[in-house]
């Protein structure tokens, strides 16, 4: 359901690094939201060599973007506290300053998503769409909820 990329600029992850903020992403999705850690996918991305501009000139310093892209009908509030954990956990992850986080939220409509080749349900219908898995994918997706 939720897929985040985090886009690094002008900082090299290590992929213990990586492999920390994919689940503390993961974590902090579930959590705040409810929803069962195994829809969270993570992404990493890195920005090539003069490749980051702002105000029309290079960037030097070190980056992180995270972009979300989660099923809408979430409050305000739920929002908010999402996007405020997962700058937190970003920063101790990667040890940046809260100036070089970025984080952004876009809410995608749940019956214009497929994920497993299931089209997604509404927030808080998740027990029901899973039962009407597969009993494979349902092992599946068993085994990677943490």
């Amino acid at each position: 359901m939720p897929t985040y990329t985090v886009t690094s600029s002008n900082i090299k992850l290590r992929t213990k690094q990586k492999e920390e903020i994919a689940k503390g992403i993961t974590k902090v999705h579930n959590l705040v939201t409810g929803a069962n850690t195994y829809f969270a996918q993570v992404i990493f991305n890195k920005s090539a060599n003069n490749d980051h501009f702002m105000g029309g000139k290079k960037v030097k310093e070190p980056q992180l973007f995270l972009l979300g892209q989660i099923r809408a009908g979430r409050s305000k509030a739920v929002k908010k506290r999402l996007i405020l954990n997962l700058r937190d956990t970003l920063k101790k992850k990667s040890k940046l300053d809260e100036t070089q986080i970025w984080v952004y939220i876009i809410d995608l409509i749940p019956s214009q998503m497929i994920e497993y080749g299931a089209v997604l349900p509404k927030s808080g219908g998740e027990t029901k769409w899973f039962k009407k898995l597969s009993p494979k994918l349902k092992k599946k997706l068993t085994s990677i909820e943490i």
